[in-house]
């Protein structure tokens, strides 16, 4: 059985919302949702989460995850996830003699990925190991390059991302390649290629298509998120 390690980054300096990855999110702190996720997958056989705040600390342990302390340095409003990542691998290598085969990335801030989505995420991965894949990530489909704009934030001008005085024909559409995005929701990855690329998407990604993902941004973010949770803990009842 491999060793599949589920670390959930959670900084405490969140500007837009003061507090956001432990505040209440249909009566639980938004970071519960990522640890149930993991907790509850048949596939995540250790849950960490990174953090330098005592509170959040407080609040993971009581949830009944584990907590690998994060260095000040490493928690900046312009510091990137991988070397947080690779801080927490650096630090059970060391001090526990620990290192997964498997790690997989769980954004705070995607609390409606389940356990269910995880592991077929993983199921996913899996099945495309001997196609060579070495990581996936959530994506969702945004449609394809046809007729598409985009504005830009400091002139509030738009700007056309194709050639629209020689707009192609609607049949020929299938011409333009479709665009997707990462939706953050979750990132896996074999631990050997994630210390050689230094990030948490390899050489050769598949894509799992997340279709409930919602990354909270914004208080709105809350408030849909919310809603979206009670309806599916009134279809369970």
């Amino acid at each position: 059985m491999r060793e599949i390690l589920a670390i959930i980054p959670v900084r405490g300096g969140s500007k837009g919302i003061p507090g956001k990855n432990i505040k209440l999110l249909a009566n639980r702190p938004l970071v519960a949702y990522s640890i149930d996720a993991a907790q509850n997958s048949k596939y995540v056989t250790r849950t960490v989460v990174s953090t330098e705040s005592s509170e959040i600390k407080q609040v993971v342990q009581s949830l009944g995850a584990e907590v690998v302390d994060r260095p000040q340095e490493l928690a900046q409003d312009e510091t990137k996830t991988a070397p947080v990542l690779l801080q927490v691998l650096d630090y059970l290598k060391h001090n526990e003699d620990y290192e997964p085969d498997i790690v997989v990335l769980l954004q705070a801030t995607c609390p409606l990925r389940d356990s269910k989505e995880l592991d077929e995420a993983f199921e996913l991965f899996f099945n495309s190991e001997h196609e060579g894949c070495d990581s996936v990530f959530a994506g969702k489909m945004l449609g394809t390059t046809h007729a598409l704009w985009r504005q830009n934030p400091m002139t509030k001008d738009y700007d056309c991302l194709y050639d629209y005085r020689h707009r192609p024909r609607r049949q020929d559409t299938d011409k333009h390649f479709p665009l997707l995005r990462e939706t953050g929701a979750t990132y896996i990855i074999k631990t050997a290629v994630m210390k050689e690329v230094k990030d948490f998407i390899g050489k050769n990604p598949r894509v799992y298509f997340d279709g409930t993902c919602l990354d909270i941004d914004t208080i709105q973010d809350f408030d849909r998120a919310a809603e979206l949770i009670e309806q599916r803990r009134a279809g369970r009842a």
